[in-house]
């Protein structure tokens, strides 16, 4: 059987596909399931149940994740196992001396990308989510540093495709959807697209990042680092204004920018 089928075009037909897809790949110790509580992920893990096939799920804690998606996923999948990082994204921020930046970031691999050494992941990356991962992911990839193989199933559905099979097959999902939001990542990341709509919906998150803003700076200071801030207010400022919606992808600072004095 291929690793990559020809997409068809009725619904029955795509869901289908996806089961034979977890199937196949099925190991012999179930799948190691990562969840974070977005629309692939409930939708990963309704086809998983479907197929019948073993498996155990996993959330990673960030510590920033939207208070919505926590209780969601609390509420509605509590079987779903919670890790918490050996950091919080702010104790994170003062170990690295800086923040992180959209061409520069360190928190995805410390906060979200562990776990499942050693088993097949199953998780719903999507080519649709970006032009990097269509040329870049396949359906099932091999990771021979961490002994694990992953395995997309949904990797050629489109955003209608995975909203079609919610509501056809009724799966809950987190409510922020509702409210206009894209995207249920971390609060404040440097990949988001509006940080002023994100920091002032959750804007007990934006003080705790400006607070950290003011101890990095002191830690910076101690070290010798000169610098252009005076604030954590400021350095949050110049930190949310580095977005995609602002700056085009040759503009994004970098870490260097922090020693600058003008």
């Amino acid at each position: 059987m291929p690793l990559i089928e020809p997409m068809l075009t009725g619904t029955r037909d795509r869901i289908q596909i996806a089961i034979d897809r977890l199937r196949n790949f099925e190991p012999p110790d179930g799948y190691y399931l990562a969840f974070s509580g977005g629309k692939d992920s409930v939708t990963i893990l309704r086809l998983a149940e479907m197929a019948g096939v073993k498996f155990d799920a996993h959330y990673h804690v960030t510590t920033v994740d939207p208070p919505e998606l926590v209780k969601f996923i609390k509420s509605e999948h509590p079987s779903v196992e919670r890790h918490r990082p050996e950091m919080s994204m702010f104790r994170l921020i003062l170990f690295k001396h800086w923040p992180p930046m959209r061409k520069q970031r360190y928190c995805c691999e410390r906060l979200k990308e562990h776990g499942g050494d050693g088993r097949t992941i199953v998780q719903g990356v999507r080519w649709a989510e970006s032009p990097r991962r269509k040329t870049q992911r396949k359906m099932v990839e091999i990771c021979g540093r961490r002994d694990m193989r992953t395995v997309n199933p949904i990797i050629d559905w489109s955003d209608a495709d995975v909203w079609e099979f919610i509501h056809q097959e009724q799966v809950p999902y987190c409510s922020l959807y509702d409210e206009g939001f894209k995207r249920l990542g971390c609060v404040l990341c440097p990949l988001g697209g509006h940080p002023e709509l994100e920091a002032e919906r959750w804007p007990q998150i934006a003080k705790a990042y400006i607070s950290t803003f003011d101890r990095l700076l002191d830690v910076r200071a101690a070290i010798g680092k000169t610098q252009r801030f005076q604030t954590g207010q400021e350095l949050f400022d110049w930190w949310i204004d580095r977005r995609p919606h602002k700056r085009p992808p040759d503009e994004q600072m970098t870490f260097d920018e922090l020693d600058l004095t003008n």
